[in-house]
């Protein structure tokens, strides 16, 4: 890790570059541009809002900001992670020419994603201040869920990434999987709404649930979560960031044989 951070530093201006290209590549002709960073969310909010409020307005106090909270957290980790899978083999040119340290590539698509998610807030502060939502002093700790969720990211899009050059099948794997990651986090449902064992494994094996809930926390009830639940948090983003480094580490030099 030490090493890779050494080769960042000596790279950075183009880690830089490739992330400025992935953002203007994201929105190269659109009328909107950047706008549609905010305007995404709110649109997806408003549509889940009429869809689902009316079946659970009354278990979820204030149901916009409790989706969107869920549901810009769970759209940075799919969005960053199915970018990053691809990222190798879409940079597979660029490798072939030039000596660049191979993870930059993922890293540069999540850190992109984490830009959008970003400008995402926007779109939360403004649902925050229509629907008179408290902006309390915990809110400044806002950061300690987004790092975390963040090198989670990077650790699950550098695993994505060295096995999608090897298995091009686990896009559509993926897919399905982050489908059915979605309904197992309780982003538009309460979570009281599940059977008590599926709360158990959910709280206590599912990272998604563990960055929203304290995501949420801060933003819709203006508290910092549980000592524990960071400390889990930390725990998962540590430990896929290890997996993803030691896997794409071990089979990096493989790459130039099947890109």
């Amino acid at each position: 890790m030490i090493k890779s951070l050494t080769e960042l530093i000596k790279y950075k201006d183009f880690f830089y570059l490739l992330i400025e290209r992935d953002i203007k590549l994201k929105y190269r002709r659109s009328f909107l541009g950047y706008l549609w960073s905010i305007l995404n969310p709110l649109l997806s909010m408003i549509v889940m809002t009429i869809v689902f409020s009316q079946m659970f307005k009354r278990n979820i106090d204030n149901f916009p900001v409790y989706l969107l909270t869920g549901n810009i957290m769970f759209t940075f980790m799919r969005e960053s992670s199915t970018l990053a899978m691809g990222s190798v083999i879409r940079n597979s040119s660029l490798l072939k020419k030039i000596s660049v340290p191979k993870y930059i590539f993922a890293l540069s698509t999540v850190t992109s994603s984490l830009v959008n998610f970003l400008f995402s807030l926007g779109a939360l502060f403004i649902v925050v201040i229509i629907t008179s939502v408290k902006i309390t002093f915990a809110c400044i700790f806002i950061f300690i869920p987004i790092i975390e969720i963040y090198v989670f990211c990077i650790g699950l899009g550098l695993y994505l990434a060295q096995a999608s050059v090897f298995f091009r099948d686990i896009r559509n794997i993926w897919s399905v999987i982050t489908l059915a990651w979605m309904y197992l986090t309780p982003i538009f449902y309460p979570l009281d709404l599940l059977s008590e064992t599926l709360q158990y494994w959910i709280q206590r094996v599912n990272p998604m649930y563990i960055y929203i809930t304290q995501f949420r926390d801060l933003v819709l009830f203006g508290k910092l979560s549980s000592l524990s639940l960071i400390i889990r948090g930390l725990f998962f983003a540590l430990l896929m960031l290890f997996i993803g480094i030691w896997r794409f580490k071990r089979n990096e030099d493989r790459f130039i044989l099947y890109i």
